[in-house]
């Protein structure tokens, strides 16, 4: 597709499970945050639609902007039809306001559930919020954007909804859907595919099954939005790349080269004044660039924190991760311990995940209970001093389609130790001591001793401090900010326009 060389702007909508402040899971909430605003800085009308959860407070502060909303269950406008309401938060001019959202009003389906994520009727609840959002642009015709952007397999059926029950709807047929994929590895589907009878694969074509159907189940919502969104995008080039592979494509690899006329990689951003050394009021030293030397207060605080030896010549790791299988953290079991003795280094792990990986981490700390830390639930504080008082984080992923915490441990000055993989290989530059040049250290081969290896060349470079020092420098110069995104989604946008009108 060619890009335009003006800058027209455009009516964007978000479809989403997920937006801070209202409801943030994980990452996709802050991305969601921050992406909408860094697009409408540029001048672009942007909104967001989400379920409207029990979890999210004082519901009553946002208006109705529809009321009786039907949405039918089943194709041809057939079978049961959900009601639903639809309510608005307008954006205001506050620095920390999110953008205008719509909210999808349901008691069953969203006011009543405890969590965002994990019910066995999820597919219905997400199923809904699609259908639900493009029912409510037909009818009410309060706003219509020339974008829709989805939002992984959750809003996966909304690009097959928009191409099949609403095709012929005045208005909609004009819109361009943008899927935009987080991470290929949930589908949608009960079970993962290589657990699905041949019977029971979804080949993806034609309209979404009855939502109370026996096919519903089954119907892989990552593969339909691959299929029928105008324009497929993931968070980080490498990653893009990468999930045209076997290794990487979830059995979707196919699809995807297929594609992949229509497959770009747009790397996330992080917020530079919510993670900022120099402001942040959580730090015990505030400082930037020019007065990196005095980032070491942070280190002395972190291990008095965490009742640690004291000193600035200990080596600091730190861990701020999920603790899950994808990112790697099992390659640590052999090779930590040995690493610790030779080295003497501490180590600070912060995160929640699987039962497994937070025992072995359990262990290591009981093993060496002078070097090792753990805080094993979720802290919105920590990790930022984590960042600011480390030497080096850890991220060794398996797979990683953009990854956060390098780029915001980089901003804080910490050097990260990690695999050549989607974002991780995009965001983070091998350190050559002999050329000053690097950001990072990283690994190639997803065994441990690539990791022990990597870890080792960091403990050795560290030792040569002022190099050391232009190193975290560099971290720290390097762009991770939103509005370096928005400016490349904007071209994405601009580019699927006029592909749209063209056709």
């Amino acid at each position: 597709m060619k890009l335009f060389t003006r800058k027209p702007k455009f009516k964007i909508l978000f479809v989403t499970t997920e937006e801070a402040p209202f409801v943030k899971v994980g990452g996709l909430g802050e991305v969601m945050f921050a992406l909408p605003r860094a697009l409408a800085a540029l001048g672009h009308e942007v909104r967001v639609m989400l379920p409207l959860y029990g979890t999210i407070e004082n519901p009553s502060r946002f208006p109705y902007v529809f009321q009786g909303l039907e949405i039918p269950t089943a194709p041809n406008n057939e079978g049961k039809r959900l009601i639903c309401n639809v309510r608005k938060f307008n954006s205001t001019n506050e620095p920390s306001s999110p953008v205008t959202t719509y909210f999808l009003e349901n008691q069953e389906y969203y006011e009543l559930r405890a969590n965002v994520y994990g019910y066995g009727d999820d597919r219905i609840r997400f199923a809904l919020l699609s259908r639900g959002c493009l029912e409510f642009l037909n009818v009410s015709r309060e706003w219509m954007p020339e974008v829709v952007v989805a939002t992984d397999w959750m809003t996966g059926y909304l690009p097959n909804f928009l191409k099949t029950d609403y095709r012929d709807c005045a208005g909609l047929e004009s819109i361009a859907t943008l899927f935009s994929i987080h991470n290929l590895s949930s589908q949608g589907t009960i079970r993962p595919s290589q657990f699905l009878e041949e019977t029971e694969h979804d080949d993806g074509y034609g309209s979404i099954p009855d939502f109370f159907g026996e096919r519903m189940p089954f119907v892989n919502a990552m593969r339909r939005g691959i299929m029928y969104a105008d324009i497929v995008n993931t968070v980080s080039p490498a990653y893009a790349k990468e999930i045209t592979t076997e290794e990487f494509g979830e059995g979707l690899d196919a699809l995807l080269r297929e594609k992949r006329g229509k497959l770009y990689g747009v790397l996330n951003g992080i917020d530079y004044d919510t993670n900022d050394p120099a402001t942040d009021g959580c730090l015990a030293k505030n400082y930037t660039m020019k007065t990196i030397a005095s980032r070491v207060r942070n280190k002395l605080a972190l291990q008095q924190r965490f009742g640690l030896p004291q000193g600035e010549n200990i080596f600091m790791m730190g861990i701020v991760s999920r603790l899950v299988r994808q990112k790697g953290f099992a390659l640590l079991l052999p090779i930590l311990g040995e690493f610790l003795k030779t080295t003497g280094a501490e180590l600070i792990v912060v995160g929640t995940g699987d039962a497994e990986i937070m025992n072995m981490f359990q262990e290591f700390e009981k093993k060496f209970s002078s070097q090792v830390r753990l805080h094993l639930q979720f802290d919105e504080v920590l990790p930022h001093q984590i960042y600011a008082g480390s030497d080096v984080v850890l991220v060794p992923s398996k797979f990683e389609p953009s990854g956060l915490t390098q780029m915001e441990a980089m901003r804080f000055g910490a050097v990260p130790v990690a695999r050549r993989t989607g974002g991780l290989a995009d965001t983070i530059e091998d350190y050559v001591p002999e050329e000053s040049k690097g950001t990072g250290f990283l690994f190639d081969d997803f065994e441990p001793n690539a990791l022990l290896i990597a870890m080792t060349r960091a403990f050795v470079s560290w030792q040569y401090r002022s190099a050391w020092l232009n190193l975290e420098k560099r971290a720290m110069e390097k762009d991770f900010s939103w509005d370096r995104s928005a400016k490349e989604y904007s071209a994405l946008f601009e580019s699927v326009i006029r592909a749209k009108r063209e056709n």
